[in-house]
């Protein structure tokens, strides 16, 4: 068997794999959350957000709506450097991004049954 006859069965059998995968796995929410920074974006997105009484007066100063802690929660960028992780109750984490009005930085208190937003701060215009 000459290297082009392997290279077609190795093709033929690599598509059949995509989309065996892609039948059994299309309709899930699977997904690859395997950096620390996606893992702890998906911890907190998964529990109930409580906003406190200085978030939401950061919000109205701001002009933001609290829908916004949701897109910062999708894809922001979590500073570990400047988080406090080593607690034991409730970590505390530094979460930015740029939104249309700025770039914006998030302090959540992450606790075991709820996450709550403490602050919000336009870092940028």
């Amino acid at each position: 068997m000459n290297f082009i006859q392997r290279l077609g069965f190795f093709s033929v059998g690599l598509i059949m794999g995509i989309g065996i995968l892609m039948f059994f796995l299309g309709g899930k929410k699977a997904s690859c959350d395997y950096s620390p920074n996606a893992r702890t974006l998906k911890n907190i997105r998964n529990k109930e957000r409580v906003f406190s009484e200085n978030a939401l007066i950061n919000f109205s100063d701001n002009s933001l709506d609290t829908s916004a802690v949701t897109t910062i929660l999708k894809s922001g960028n979590v500073d570990f450097g400047k988080s406090d992780t080593k607690k034991e109750s409730c970590k505390v984490y530094f979460i930015t991004e740029e939104l249309e009005s700025g770039e914006f930085e998030v302090e959540i208190e992450n606790c075991r049954d709820k996450a709550i937003i403490k602050s919000v701060q336009k870092i940028k215009q």
